[in-house]
């Protein structure tokens, strides 16, 4: 059956415009720009349906190509399992995800890479992906794999949750030399944080000063920058195409260049929450919002949206990291780092174009400049096969948002953790439909998502 989406406000590839999409099964097989009338049913023609999209943003479905659903594909984890966390995905717009090494066991092997592709397969609402991690003890191993199972490499330059530190300089220099795929890094100097964090503690630990507002002290700008430092030098040593996974600092953005994405071997993500809350926010929210690396001033938060628009960034994902309530209530040295997002991590975006007042070419822009980083430029940079614009013949992964304002609570929350630092916070706008594979689907209507293809 065919589906019609009529009269959306459409955007994609740097244009807004009134138009019309047509889907055929799981593709898009027809873009229409300009006002039209409601087709008149013709007995002899295929059965249509018909979405009413008029006053409706219609955007290719959000690519986040960061995300720890927390399952290794051995059974039930606290924080989220890759049903729960693709559900609420999708409520918020993702269509398709990576998800991170990191997890129990580690995706360090081909054995553990087609077990969560499995796993994945019977439970993802939405599209996946995955990274291999890379350790100090499996190079052979990831090097050998054929670049096309898999979205890139992912190397934790500092210790985070489920560590899987690489800190053999040889290790890293044949990785970097090596590597036919693209390496995400996680830049933070492992030295300069346990340096801190025993300084800290000796000084804070089990007084009412052992408060999250450390936790940017303790992964200052310091330990970003140095790390960020030279991960880059690496990659230009060695030609390496490398992405640096959630930007942090107003420092590092020294290191990168506003070349057009497909001139650049060294790009840059940042997530929404650090577009979004700053150390003030440490005062009411606490460890809700500590996470690796750190949030920090103001200054840098207002210096990586500059970035953002300036093409210094060049992707936006969230990171998207559940844990517990109950852990993260423990002390500030106790508690885990991460935050859920991915439930609203468009909406936050969107409220860029939406909570102040622009006149329509400045909110044309903003939203275009949304869509650029969150759907197309993570399609381009992996390599997806097949998704990320409104193209003909691309897969119909869609959604659509309407200008209508909308407040989290705890209740609307799909995450298995159930708790958002956004709880209380009104948007602007809301998600009205969102389409998987051309199958309208919801978190509480799921269809199943498909494995992405990655190019080499």
């Amino acid at each position: 059956m065919l589906t019609l989406l009529h009269n959306a406000t459409i955007v994609n590839e740097g244009r807004v415009f009134v138009g019309s999409v047509t889907i055929d099964g799981d593709k898009i097989a027809q873009v229409t720009e300009g006002h039209t009338q409601v087709p008149t049913t013709d007995p002899t023609a295929p059965r249509m349906a018909i979405v009413d999209a008029q006053g409706l943003l219609l955007l290719p479905g959000v690519i986040d190509t960061h995300v720890h659903f927390r399952d290794g594909g051995l059974g039930d984890n606290p924080a989220g399992t890759f049903e729960s966390e693709s559900r609420a995905a999708l409520a918020g717009g993702v269509t398709s995800v990576v998800d991170m090494p990191n997890t129990n066991p580690p995706t360090v092997s081909l054995e553990a890479l087609e077990r969560k592709e499995a796993m994945a397969a019977a439970t993802s609402a939405v599209n996946y992906g995955f990274m291999l991690g890379a350790t100090n003890t499996n190079l052979d191993q990831l090097l050998s794999l054929p670049p096309e199972r898999y979205a890139a490499i992912k190397l934790f330059l500092g210790s985070s949750t489920g560590n899987m530190l690489v800190d053999n300089a040889g290790v890293l220099d044949r990785l970097f030399a090596e590597s036919r795929k693209l390496i995400v890094a996680h830049c933070e100097d492992e030295r300069v944080i346990q340096a801190n964090l025993h300084n800290f503690k000796l000084e804070y630990q089990g007084t009412p000063s052992e408060q999250a507002s450390l936790h940017p002290k303790v992964r200052n700008t310091e330990a970003c920058f140095l790390s960020t430092y030279h991960a880059v030098e690496r990659a230009r040593r060695y030609g390496t195409r490398l992405h640096i996974a959630h930007l942090s600092t107003a420092t590092e953005l020294s290191l990168l260049s506003n070349f057009d994405l497909g001139q650049k071997k060294i790009t840059a993500e940042v997530t929404p929450n650090h577009l979004w809350f700053d150390d003030r926010d440490y005062a009411q929210l606490g460890n809700l919002i500590k996470c690796n690396p750190a949030i920090k001033s103001n200054d840098d938060r207002l210096a990586l949206w500059a970035a953002l628009e300036d093409g210094l960034i060049d992707t936006i994902a969230t990171d998207h990291a559940p844990h517990p309530l109950e852990a993260k209530q423990r002390p500030y040295f106790d508690a885990p780092s991460g935050i859920p997002s991915i439930q609203h991590s468009l909406q936050m975006m969107l409220e860029s174009a939406y909570a102040t007042p622009l006149d329509e070419a400045e909110r044309n822009a903003m939203l275009t400049l949304v869509v650029q980083k969150m759907c197309h430029n993570p399609a381009q940079l992996f390599g997806i096969e097949g998704r990320g614009y409104i193209r003909h013949g691309y897969k119909a992964d869609l959604v659509l948002v309407a200008p209508r304002a909308e407040t989290v609570t705890r209740q609307s929350l799909h995450y298995r953790c159930g708790w958002s630092p956004l709880e209380g916070q009104t948007f602007h706008t809301s998600i009205s439909q969102v389409f998987v594979n051309g199958r309208p689907s919801s978190a509480d209507d799921p269809g199943h998502g498909e494995p992405l293809r990655f190019g080499c």
